[in-house]
């Protein structure tokens, strides 16, 4: 291009080259992604408080006691009395909550989960199907385009494709931001929204507004998911971090599945209890009576790994053969799982996520206004070389 730049004459620096070849890529690219980057933005938006809204939905599913002194009942009290609930089906877990007006939970062989009262051991019934069929579709959209079956991995590469697109147009975004004057009139045009304008103008205002105070933030939104998409992002943050990355795993062989059992169960999670204070949620998925239990406490709200912490406990000594917390991961195994929770806000709390829910309905007006500027842009080309045409046609005749 600045070879033809140079043929013709023109006066183009090669910084201005430079800015016009990476506009048109800007472009292309979110033409090409803008309908899919739609789509995750507003599943985006949707899933944003996914974790607390459930955990909502199951404490209203019940009446929790009035007495502030009302104690949970011993775990395998509770999960015996679920076993008889739902004769045929062996319990496989349990998981209780530290704030005393949330039920207890207990999953059972083939993915059922029964809610249970901690406090009486009376079943509730299953956690609410609503809301949980409504985040269940949102996932399916975000992730595969609502594709099902075989086709799901159709939809998984075309929104990693159109994720890494989006990775482009935001980096490139930051770069073209920047006015070609440097003046404070011609960065108050773009730093914030103004009043009156035509819609071309609006559209451009807004777009470069939105895309300035959403790029960062945005951009790990977005970065957070390629390594989800790509094996190949995934061993590249390993690498980065000075990790080596993992092998994949063989698939392991078939064998006879060993009963499962809950003894020893009381006293691993008084042990537990003990050992991280400050728990907001313990889990135990049950493994067989020669195996320890592996308990997950978390202080958190499930996804923020730095507040979580497995503990796995010996059965008939109740010692901690070992305390696994995000301190004791490998660098890359760090830097991986904080990519995946940075991606939906999850590891700062809800001030993260509140971000990432914000910055992603940025994402759809950002998608709004860029497919109507390049709308405009090509109508606009379409008239020149009508006009074009035209004069030449008036000329000959």
């Amino acid at each position: 291009m600045l070879v033809l730049n140079l043929r013709l004459g023109l006066n183009i620096s090669p910084m201005e080259t430079l800015r016009s070849l990476i506009f048109w890529m800007h472009l292309i690219a979110g033409v090409a992604a803008g309908v899919v980057v739609l789509i995750m933005s507003i599943t985006g938006v949707a899933l944003t408080y996914e974790k607390q809204m459930l955990e909502w939905a199951d404490r209203g599913a019940w009446t929790a006691p009035s007495p502030a002194d009302a104690r949970h009942l011993p775990p395998e009290t509770l999960l015996a009395k679920a076993a008889a609930a739902q004769p045929g089906l062996a319990p496989t877990g349990v998981t209780l909550r530290a704030n005393a007006a949330a039920p207890a939970t207990v999953t059972f062989q083939g993915n059922k989960s029964l809610l249970i009262n901690p406090y009486t051991g009376t079943i509730i019934g299953e956690p609410p199907a609503g809301l949980r069929s409504f985040f269940r579709t949102m996932t399916v959209w975000h992730r595969y385009l609502a594709l099902e079956g075989a086709s799901r991995s159709i939809g998984k590469a075309i929104t990693g494709a159109a994720n890494l697109g989006f990775l482009f147009i935001v980096l490139s975004g930051i770069y073209l931001w920047f006015p070609r004057v440097w003046s404070w009139l011609q960065f108050k045009n773009v730093l914030w929204f103004r009043r009156g304008l035509p819609a071309k103008g609006r559209d451009f205002n807004w777009h470069n507004v939105i895309g300035f105070w959403s790029a960062v933030p945005l951009a790990v939104v977005v970065a957070g998911a390629v390594p989800i998409s790509y094996p190949w992002a995934s061993n590249l943050v390993y690498r980065l971090a000075g990790d080596r990355p993992p092998t994949a795993a063989a698939p392991p062989a078939a064998a006879t599945p060993e009963p499962v059992s809950a003894s020893g169960l009381n006293a691993a999670w008084s042990r537990a209890q003990a050992q991280v204070p400050a728990w907001r949620t313990m889990t135990v998925r049950l493994s067989a009576d020669s195996r320890p239990l592996a308990l997950t406490v978390d202080q958190g709200y499930g996804g923020q790994p730095q507040k979580r912490e497995t503990l796995t406990i010996d059965r008939a000594t109740v010692d901690i053969a070992k305390a696994e917390t995000f301190a004791d991961l490998s660098p890359g195994r760090r830097a991986r799982s904080w990519l995946r929770f940075a991606h939906t806000g999850e590891f700062y709390g809800l001030a993260g996520q509140t971000l990432a829910g914000i910055v992603s309905a940025g994402g759809v007006v950002l998608v709004y206004t860029g497919l109507a500027l390049a709308c405009r842009r090509f109508m606009s080309w379409i008239r020149r070389r009508g006009q074009q045409g035209s004069a030449e046609h008036a000329r000959a005749a």
